[in-house]
């Protein structure tokens, strides 16, 4: 049996590529990569992965992409969209790590759900046929949703796929996707939940400012940039405030023995997270922003908790003013 590994973002368009193969009775792998750019809400569908691989008969695999990713981000060799998705660099790369577990799995080729003119950086024609050469993997790319807009694959050639049970889907409708699914029984399907977060102006800039201020950032700082109120006080020093009380345990889950955390103990307060080399002025400075944000923010003078090393000091502070918290925002 024909075998292939197919790159599966669990929305509509990767899941139909993997239909159409299993309908010509090929053996499918998806492959899920994930990145530390995902959306929480992303993330957590993988039961629903689970249960779609489960029901069509094909198998799923989730591997991360960490280091590697987070330099082609930094540096990417394509240049980036509108703000810092290195979406070309990015497939390459995803690419590249499909072809070694096609050649370590024995599988035939690699399937994606891409379609011609869906995504205006990385999916047109040129650039999709570059992108397999960059992957080192001409040929060997077969995208069932296009292929008929597309010149014929390797895997069509020898046979193993026939072209004419094959689309030849193009542009950013999804009228003629959503006709297949029925045809294919495919009623319900995780949608995507907001895409790359490098695509969005709010988290780029953060992430701008992280790696001017620190080039080899720690993963958990990454993790911060997508909750929180962000601060920069200085090149060292910045401060994340939490705006409920999910994201107050998610950054108390993120920090560390050396960073300041500051709460308002009588009333409700965003948990704060101060980090890098804090002056005592940085330290009032954090304390103000948290009785700003906290239910004591109409106080002329409010005590905050400031805790580090286990050990726990309160100052007294006036709430930081709006001007001033809008200077230094990110």
């Amino acid at each position: 049996m024909a075998k292939a590994i197919s790159l599966f973002s669990g929305g509509l368009d990767s899941t139909l590529a993997i239909l159409v193969l299993k309908k010509q009775g090929i053996d499918v792998t998806a492959i899920r990569f994930t990145t530390p750019f995902e959306p929480e809400a992303q993330l957590s569908h993988k039961k629903d992965y689970d249960e779609l691989s489960v029901r069509f008969g094909f198998s799923l695999q989730i591997h991360k992409l960490e280091d590697e990713f987070i330099e082609i981000v930094k540096h990417p060799k394509h240049g980036y969209g509108k703000n810092m998705n290195p979406c070309i660099d990015c497939r390459i790369l995803m690419l590249k790590k499909a072809k070694k577990i096609m050649l370590e799995s024995g599988a035939d080729f690699i399937a994606t759900g891409e379609v011609i003119g869906q995504r205006p950086m990385s999916q047109k024609k040129d650039m999709l046929y570059h992108i397999d050469k960059e992957a080192e993997l001409t040929g060997y790319v077969l995208r069932p949703l296009c292929a008929g807009l597309l010149r014929k694959t390797i895997p069509e050639e020898k046979g193993i796929v026939h072209r004419d049970m094959l689309y030849s889907f193009s542009g950013r409708s999804r009228k003629p996707q959503m006709q297949l699914a029925k045809e294919l029984g495919l009623d319900k399907y995780p949608s995507p939940a907001g895409g790359c977060l490098l695509t969005d102006p709010i988290f780029s800039l953060k992430l701008k400012d992280l790696l001017i201020h620190k080039p080899s950032p720690e993963m958990r700082e990454i993790e911060l940039l997508k909750i929180g109120r962000h601060f920069r006080l200085s090149p060292k020093c910045k401060i994340v405030a939490g705006r409920d009380s999910i994201e107050n345990n998610i950054i108390q889950s993120l920090s560390s023995d050396d960073d300041y955390i500051l709460n308002v103990k009588e009333y409700g307060s965003p948990l704060v997270l101060l980090t890098g080399d804090a002056p005592e002025k940085d330290i009032e400075t954090a304390a103000s922003i948290c009785a700003r944000y906290s239910d004591a923010k109409n106080l002329n003078s409010v005590e905050v908790s400031v805790l580090k090393n286990g050990q726990c000091n309160i100052i007294q502070v006036h709430p930081a003013d709006d001007d001033f918290i809008n200077s230094i925002r990110i």
